[in-house]
């Protein structure tokens, strides 16, 4: 039991250890980031909002990870967005709101973030579904954790831990709210031959708030650069092939996630709404392959993956990484006319 229980500890010291020194584990403790991060578009890039078929779209995520190591670090997420337009000159804007809720190890260090989007998209096409957007997300940031629930060196007496020893170590603080934002610019387009692609950049944290429980610290949370692409080709009546990738450069470090998804349609009807599969798969730099499924019913979609660990941590981590759940519904709102713009050609679609 004692040989079990050491064990343990060392595959905790192991992936702590890990997440120190390797510069991807480095960027994913500092923010959060989902593998299917094609569903999240606020959390890539605010102006990668309002690029879906519909008026209001809600994405819910779940995310399990490292529980083949440690206390299993858990986050949710819950986007909104809504569209307005397009007008006349066939402009339109998006608003909506971005939650998440992070909990990580043993101290339940947690952060939860509300945040507000505004999004302007410039209709810059003739004949062609060209638009580019601005955007903006920001609001407040609660970060917290228990200490009743760590265990301090001096808590060892004689090799045994009890967690009635006294510590000398004290927390004037436990929980600090902050307030974060972020801008993009993307820009999307649709060929004549049915290819729609986007591009896109973002700047987060560009304000770098003080992230430290104390305040005599001055810690403050890095800035981050976000490069976004995505392209969706025709491959048959019934068919598509869809690319995801993001590059992103935040205290020193970088990430690159990337991959695609085969959608196939088994049933069409009611203006392109029905019954659909896509299965692909995603590779995260130095860090994950990530099967991915995705399944359509009408108007609801959703979506799994696993990421298989191939990143330093793989020894502690036995490669099992985290296991995560998307679950999204768009639809028209009917106080718009939206039976008219469900024939309106100027709407990309990349969900």
């Amino acid at each position: 039991m004692f040989q079990s229980l050491n064990k343990q500890r060392m595959k905790r010291v192991a992936i702590l250890f890990a997440m120190i020194i390797v510069p991807g584990a480095v960027m994913l403790a500092q923010d959060i980031n989902f593998s299917q991060f094609y569903e999240l578009p606020l959390l890539r890039n605010p102006a990668l909002a309002g690029i879906y078929r519909g008026d209001i779209r809600v994405t819910s995520a779940f995310r399990n990870q490292w529980g083949s190591v440690t206390v299993p670090y858990q986050t949710q997420a819950l986007g909104i967005e809504t569209r307005f337009g397009p007008g006349q000159s066939g402009d339109f804007i998006s608003l909506g709101l971005q939650l998440t809720n992070d909990l990580a190890g043993d101290s339940k260090m947690g952060k939860t973030q509300i945040f507000p989007m505004f999004t302007y998209h410039k209709w810059i096409g003739d004949n062609e579904n060209s638009y580019l957007s601005l955007g903006f997300i920001g609001g407040p940031v609660l970060q917290r954790f228990d200490p009743s629930k760590l265990r301090f060196s001096d808590q060892f007496v004689n090799g045994a831990y009890h967690a009635t020893n006294p510590t000398r170590q004290t927390f004037s603080k436990t929980s600090k709210t902050y307030w974060d934002a972020a801008a993009g610019i993307s820009f999307s387009s649709e060929t004549g031959n049915g290819i729609q692609y986007y591009l896109g950049a973002a700047y987060f944290h560009f304000t770098q708030p003080k992230v430290a429980f104390d305040q005599a610290q001055d810690i403050r949370l890095n800035k981050k650069f976000v490069v976004n692409a995505g392209m969706s080709l025709p491959a048959g009546d019934r068919d598509r092939l869809i690319l995801y990738a993001d590059h992103f450069m935040q205290g020193g470090h970088s990430q690159t996630q990337g991959g695609a998804l085969y959608k196939h349609d088994l049933l069409l009807e009611e203006a392109d709404y029905g019954i659909s599969i896509a299965i692909g798969a995603f590779y995260r730099w130095n860090d994950a392959i990530i099967p991915a499924v995705k399944l359509g019913y009408y108007k609801w979609a959703l979506g799994f993956t696993y990421d298989a660990n191939i990143s330093k941590l793989k020894t502690a981590s036995q490669g099992r990484g985290g296991m995560e759940v998307t679950l999204s519904f768009s639809d028209f709102l009917k106080f718009r006319n939206s039976e008219l713009k469900r024939l309106d050609c100027k709407q990309i679609d990349f969900y």
